[in-house]
């Protein structure tokens, strides 16, 4: 079953400029909270009581937003830091790739590395795999597994009914560029990275819009035909975390 097209809320969080999206049904309110790395105070703020206002938006949405489900691409910690306030927060259990349980546990100690100062890392008590299609808010995400910048990391595609479908790429997929395969105890793996791209996202329909976990918005048709590192015989390890 698909949906109308939701009203989709960007928050540019942490100093590694991180976007969480808050992806709202406009049928009835219903919105999940993908990657809540960061800023979880003012994006709380923002959707219990309408202050302040997202980065950009895409759709619009008037009401009331109740936040039925977090969910995540991958555990990196600009992605994952604020999941304890935000489970706190709405008492909701949190989803994320099983293979990337190891990595979350991390996710404090990495952090401190990069003078972050996060809780202790939230406990995923959900999981997901390959090719599964769940419901939350009302509206169907896919599960795409493609490993390469972390063991565990997803791209999730938000079917649409009326408009092109969204793609939550996390690290896999940027404009112009892919993520990093060198990052300790994520299970980088380039050539495996390229090829998860290609095999299961190059399927996607060309208009699919893609949200990135850092930088611009791109479409998976632009990406098929300018991103540098998937044509033919090129190496090098991606520009973004």
């Amino acid at each position: 079953e698909m949906t109308n097209s939701p009203c989709i809320s960007h928050f540019i969080v942490t100093a590694l400029q991180q976007r969480c999206s808050v992806v709202t049904n406009t049928d009835n309110g219903e919105t999940v909270i993908i990657d809540g790395g960061g800023d979880s105070q003012r994006i709380i703020q923002w959707i219990d009581s309408g202050i302040g206002e997202p980065d950009s938006q895409i759709g619009e949405y008037d009401g009331e937003r109740k936040v039925v489900a977090l969910i995540n691409t991958h555990a990196h910690f600009d992605h994952s830091g604020h999941i304890p306030y935000f489970k706190e927060h709405y008492q909701l259990e949190w989803w994320l790739h099983e293979a990337d349980f190891f990595l979350q546990t991390l996710a404090q100690q990495s952090a401190k590395r990069w003078g972050f100062d996060i809780p202790e890392p939230a406990i995923a008590e959900n999981t997901w795999n390959h090719g599964d299609v769940h419901r939350f808010a009302n509206m169907d995400f896919e599960i795409i597994h493609t490993p390469g910048h972390t063991l565990g990391g997803c791209c999730l595609q938000l079917f649409v009914e009326d408009g092109p479908d969204h793609l939550f790429a996390g690290d896999t997929l940027f404009q112009g560029s892919i993520g990093r395969t060198d990052l300790p105890h994520s299970g980088g793996d380039m050539d495996l990275l390229l090829r998860m791209i290609r095999e299961r996202l190059w399927p996607l329909s060309d208009d699919t819009i893609v949200h990135p976990g850092h930088g611009p918005m791109t479409t998976i048709g632009d990406e098929k035909m300018y991103n540098p590192f998937l044509s033919d015989g090129h190496r090098g390890r991606g520009a973004w975390l």
